[in-house]
């Protein structure tokens, strides 16, 4: 009996514990690593948000940018760091591919962090050169399949969205194409506005100004619906193209076993930061659109998204 009552009153005075700590938290700075180089989609939107929320928090946000090795060392800081808010990551919609294009990962991206918030998505948009006479996305897919074999695309790279939302349409479209990974995306747009391949499936913000410049001729997004910066151009779903949409998001994550108190307060205060006229004025002119969701949704999709990613993969025979 004796045993029991200690026991209860430890499980209890724990209890009080973490949640004086949640509750104070945050009383120091937070370092936030980003998996990516400065200047990427992936830098700048986080950053956005961080400098508003840093006011939120009443504590500054310290972006590190830890590159290198498809971003998977900037992650693994994260995975072995304390599970005390004190660090946290910002990443893409490239960590639900990692698991299956990165050899011999050191962690495990579905139990090893735990998705927080979401801070909004974007799409890629096909792109081609006026000269190839093409005018919808069913001109291409038709071109494609009357001279099998000839037919390429460009990326920013192996496993990369650019690659994974051409991909996605190919295999819905039943047709052939040889992939082109350049180094990284201005390359391969350099050769879609030469024609020198068939096309690009370009980052709405970088495409929108050649496009309207007329430049480049928009086919599709990439999305499920529509991007509100060029609402004119459809989907590839309306196009006719079952399961060909691929969602670029941006979100935060925190070691797997942070306290659910201290991800209730960076979701609750990251989610008055995305309503707030400032951001997202900033997150709209970098063709940013909201992708409301509680961290238990985003967690759910960020592990329904590493599945679906895996069968896309092994379907695409992406190595």
């Amino acid at each position: 009996m004796i045993l029991r009552r200690w026991i209860a009153f430890v499980v209890v005075l724990v209890g009080i514990n973490a949640t004086a700590f949640a509750e104070s938290w945050p009383a120091r700075p937070i370092k936030a690593f980003i998996p990516f180089s400065a200047g990427s989609a992936t830098d700048v939107i986080p950053r956005v948000v961080f400098e508003e929320l840093s006011t939120q928090l009443h504590q500054p946000i310290v972006v590190e940018n830890r590159g290198g090795a498809g971003g998977t060392i900037g992650v693994g800081a994260v995975v072995a760091a304390e599970p005390d808010g004190y660090t946290i990551l910002a990443n893409s919609s490239a960590h639900t591919i990692a698991p299956w294009i990165v050899p011999n990962l050191p962690y495990n991206v579905a139990t090893d962090l735990r998705a927080t918030v979401a801070l909004g998505k974007n799409a890629n948009m096909l792109v081609v050169s006026p000269s190839k006479g093409w005018r919808t996305l069913q001109d291409l897919v038709a071109a494609a399949k009357a001279k099998p074999g000839t037919f390429n695309y460009g990326s920013a790279g192996v496993g990369t969205a650019t690659h994974i939302s051409a991909e996605r349409l190919r295999l819905s479209a039943k047709f052939e194409a040889t992939h082109i990974p350049y180094k990284g995306g201005p390359e391969a747009l350099a050769d879609v506005l030469a024609g020198r391949i068939d096309f690009y499936y370009c980052p709405i913000s970088t495409a929108i100004p050649l496009v309207r410049d007329g430049r480049l001729l928009a086919l599709a997004v990439s999305t499920s619906t529509r991007a509100n910066a060029l609402a004119e151009v459809p989907t590839s779903l309306e196009a006719g193209y079952p399961d060909s949409d691929y969602t670029v998001w941006y979100g935060v994550f925190m070691p797997a076993k942070t306290s659910q108190a201290i991800v209730d307060t960076f979701y609750a205060a990251t989610a008055n930061v995305l309503q707030s006229p400032t951001a997202r004025a900033k997150l709209t002119q970098l063709a940013v659109d909201p992708m409301p969701m509680t961290p238990a949704e985003f967690d759910q999709r960020v592990a329904d998204e590493i599945v679906a990613n895996g069968r896309l993969i092994r379907a695409a025979g992406i190595k």
